[in-house]
């Protein structure tokens, strides 16, 4: 009734994650920040969703597994599938499961190095796999096994994880739910050498506004932009 303007300076990685509802008390005007995490039947309703989505795709998808092991075998000498641990719910580790797409022992000789463009240690197949993100179609069988989830944070290794917590606000907060194959922030561009802060930000925003709608919309955006993403390497 006064006229007032009222401005607030809160933590930008809070509001950008949360969902904000406009009420009143006792005639004061109130805002309200609310997290909507997984719990309770939304928690079950999302398994379910992943295991019969994940079993759907292994199914469906198995001429397509067995054509890229064999072009992988054609390519390069070593295995057709690629472990590697990474960080998933509540910073536990576990084994995601990759195509191959670098030479064997590639990285004994550079050590972790986060991906890039022109990645020398690609094989031939590696570059068109990474590039349509073909090579984490295993990762369906982490889906399976509930290590993962089809829609979340993606996981990060142990080694970034420890890097990216001490320097980017609230990061430890995007391992409360399940890493999944495919999140929020890729299906907005962000994955590849781009800014983990403003990965962090899209993936704390679906951590704390998660529905099954977006889980829907991610999904779709994820197979139209799979020969589009610029930023798949």
């Amino acid at each position: 009734r006064g006229n007032v303007v009222i401005k607030v300076f809160p933590d930008v990685f809070q509001i950008m994650a949360t969902e904000l509802s406009l009420g009143d008390l006792n005639g004061l005007p109130m805002l309200t920040m609310r997290n909507v995490a997984l719990r309770g039947w939304r928690l079950s309703l999302k398994r379910a969703m992943d295991v019969v989505g994940s079993a759907i795709g292994l199914i469906f998808l198995s001429p397509l597994f067995l054509l890229i092991a064999l072009l992988i075998k054609l390519d390069s000498p070593g295995p057709v599938f690629y472990s590697q641990i990474r960080m998933g719910l509540d910073a536990r580790p576990f084994p995601v499961l990759k195509f191959r797409s670098m030479r064997v022992g590639a990285e004994d000789e550079t050590g972790p190095v986060w991906a890039s463009r022109e990645d020398p240690r690609r094989t031939r197949i590696g570059a068109f796999l990474r590039r349509t993100s073909l090579d984490e179609l295993p990762q369906l069988i982490n889906v399976l096994l509930g290590d993962m989830s089809l829609v979340g944070p993606r996981p990060e290794r142990p080694v970034f994880v420890e890097q990216f917590r001490q320097v980017v606000p609230r990061y430890m907060d995007r391992h409360r739910e399940k890493a999944g194959m495919t999140g929020w922030a890729q299906v907005n561009g962000l994955r590849g050498d781009t800014s983990i802060v403003e990965r962090t930000k899209y993936d704390l925003y679906y951590v704390e506004n998660w529905s099954l709608l977006l889980d829907i919309k991610i999904l779709l955006r994820t197979l139209v932009s799979i020969f589009r993403d610029r930023n798949a390497y």
